[in-house]
């Protein structure tokens, strides 16, 4: 799938799911990691911006998981934002502080730490928040949910929509957003722990 490619594909299973509406005067949170995929999804959104007249913004937040690493990805994210003239919010948070508290793992304390957080900007006036969420991660998702056992629903996989929290990029692999971020010249970083075993996911 060619760069062009992607875009009217992404525009049109918004448009078929009814994600977003041309027109509607939506206020738009980009959740970015720094990675190709949220890269990716920041570009496309404003791409579609013209068409559909919403206000875009980025979120990010900082687990502090991984020191140095992490501080770089989001200056990264804050420098990107600031190129392309969009709305920066960040959270700071000990992910692992926070996990040994709760009694749960860094992974599934991390997922809630972001989704509280996503909550948190829509309670302050954000419309929606985008996730960048792609096919590669919903197979993964599945294929975790069989593995684990699990009933029709989690079959599934990664649901478009969540209440405010959408999801546009679920049909456009991974191998297509390293293309898109490549045809365009897109900079993105490279997150360790995605290279380790230390996580369920991985």
């Amino acid at each position: 799938m060619n760069n062009e490619k992607i875009l009217a594909h992404v525009r049109m299973f918004v448009l078929r799911e009814k994600l977003l509406c041309p027109g509607e005067p939506l206020h738009l949170a980009a959740a970015v990691s720094g990675g190709a995929d949220s890269m990716a999804l920041l570009r496309i959104l404003l791409a579609l911006q013209p068409e559909f007249g919403f206000v875009l913004s980025a979120c990010h937040v900082n687990h502090g998981l991984r020191g140095a690493e992490a501080d770089r990805d989001e200056a990264f994210c804050r420098e990107q934002a600031g190129k392309l003239g969009v709305r920066f919010a960040c959270l700071h948070t000990d992910v692992k502080a926070l996990a040994q508290q709760e009694g749960v793992s860094v992974e599934v304390c991390g997922r809630e730490v972001r989704y509280r957080f996503f909550e948190s900007l829509l309670e302050e006036g954000e419309g929606t928040i985008l996730t960048a969420h792609h096919g590669d991660d919903n197979a993964e998702t599945m294929l975790m949910n069989l593995v684990r056992g699990t009933s029709l629903l989690g079959l599934c996989g990664i649901p478009r929509q969540r209440g405010r929290i959408l999801r546009p990029l679920l049909r456009v692999s991974r191998e297509e957003i390293e293309q898109y971020c490549a045809a365009r010249g897109l900079a993105y970083v490279t997150d360790s722990s995605n290279l380790t075993d230390e996580y369920g996911r991985n």
